[in-house]
């Protein structure tokens, strides 16, 4: 068979496109890996009942997790461009599943903080970038459904974890679940990752005749731009302001719901359940609003469309006190946290191109690791000094609307590149 011929049948809509297995790999990847970590606010209680820490200390860990995930991020993004995602995803699982095992033995909070806060946040640096920026390669026209896709594997997680995890809690005890945690995690992401590969040349994502009368907007820009070029731009450091909003209500509202819910008199189950019901929604944002509409109508449009969710659901959080109430801003919270983390890693792509868009979106990514280290600690001393989350939720409502103000005017990088 000649280099032409592999070349077409590569391409052919009636063969198996390498890029669905990548999708498939980074699905369960995600859905192991983000999902178990979301749902640390099921361990908060009882570590806080165990060891007697304030609400800032039993967040730290998780902000500093977050600190290392997205400053390795930006290392884990040059490998992945360089090498590949195969031997950098490999190396996280085995990472996060020694950081939960250690878990499992901590005794002190210097344990706690470097456990989860050093080991288990290194493991995830390996997580996010590569795997969205391996299936911003493999894919085109249809590159904001298949990162939808890949992100739904995170609500996925968020499903199926806090009901299971607080169950192992309830019958075991929180040591006893990390151990588990620990095992499932590098054995399925190990696994998962021997799939994984860069995109050969010469070959493309297969295009459907449905697809090429479809009026999707261009993905590609223009050109590619160097982290250099990129930096230089507003749109470089408009779009890292709204993604230090997105992580600092992202992740502090996951990490304190729970025990948000449980100081108001709603039981744990119940209280992981709603955690739950987010998770589950986050799917429909991950692949109909961020993905299938974001393919449409364009990625900031998607991304504003999930702002805008957001915070009509911190509006319905803040004076709710019944459990429906609370099912309600579920429901909105994970439409628009999904249409946002699927519209992330296209938006970076069409803004700068896909040569350097491990390196670039790791950089860019910052912002959200910053919002995503503040988020739970600011939230949790605010919640310790007001002994109310309340005050805290009103300042995710203000990040809210200036994230949603900031997107809408962002303007694509050139005048005559493509539409966002």
């Amino acid at each position: 068979m000649t280099a032409k011929t592999f070349q077409q049948t590569s391409q052919s809509p009636r063969r198996l496109y390498y890029g669905h297995i990548i999708v498939v790999a980074t699905f369960i990847i995600m859905c192991v890996a983000f999902g178990l970590y979301i749902v640390y606010g099921i361990f908060f209680n009882p570590l806080r009942d165990e060891f007697g820490w304030s609400r800032a200390v039993t967040s730290g860990a998780y902000s500093l997790s977050s600190v290392f995930s997205g400053v390795l991020g930006i290392v884990m993004g040059i490998l992945t461009d360089k090498f590949g995602p195969r031997l950098v995803v490999m190396s996280s699982g085995i990472i996060l599943g020694l950081g939960y095992y250690l878990m499992s033995q901590v005794n002190s909070v210097w344990q706690f903080y470097l456990f989860f806060g050093v080991i288990v946040g290194t493991g995830m640096s390996g997580v996010w970038v590569p795997l969205l920026s391996t299936v911003a390669r493999w894919f085109n026209q249809s590159r904001s459904m298949m990162t939808g896709v890949t992100v739904s594997g995170l609500t996925v997680g968020q499903i199926i974890g806090p009901p299971v995890i607080s169950r192992l809690i309830e019958r075991y005890d929180w040591r006893d679940t990390y151990t588990m945690l620990a095992v499932a995690v590098s054995v399925i992401v190990v696994l998962a990752a021997l799939l994984l590969k860069r995109k050969p040349e010469g070959v493309e994502e297969p295009v459907s005749a449905r697809q090429e009368k479809r009026p999707f907007r261009d993905n590609t820009p223009a050109r590619d731009y160097t982290l250099g070029e990129a930096s230089r731009m507003l749109q470089f450091w408009l779009t890292a302001v709204v993604f230090f909003c997105f992580g600092f209500v992202a992740y502090g509202l996951t990490v304190h719901l729970v025990p948000h819910l449980t100081q108001l008199g709603i039981n744990d189950i119940e209280a992981a359940n709603v955690l739950a019901v987010s998770g589950g929604i986050g799917i429909i944002g991950n692949f109909l609003l961020g993905g299938i509409v974001g393919d449409r109508i364009g990625n900031r449009k998607a991304f504003i469309l999930g702002i805008l969710l957001v915070f009509i659901g911190l509006v319905i959080l803040l004076p709710s006190r019944e459990l429906g109430m609370f099912y309600i801003y579920a429901i909105l919270f994970g439409l628009g946290i999904g249409a946002m983390g699927t519209s992330e890693s296209p938006l970076v792509s069409r803004l700068f191109g896909l040569k350097h868009h491990g390196l670039i979106y790791g950089m860019m990514g910052m912002g959200f690791t910053a919002g995503g280290a503040a988020g739970p600690v600011i939230i949790g001393y605010m919640g310790d000094l007001a002994e109310s989350y309340q005050p805290a939720f009103v300042v995710c409502l203000v990040l809210s609307l200036i994230a949603l103000v900031v997107m809408v005017i962002i303007k694509p990088v050139q005048k005559d590149g493509p539409g966002l």
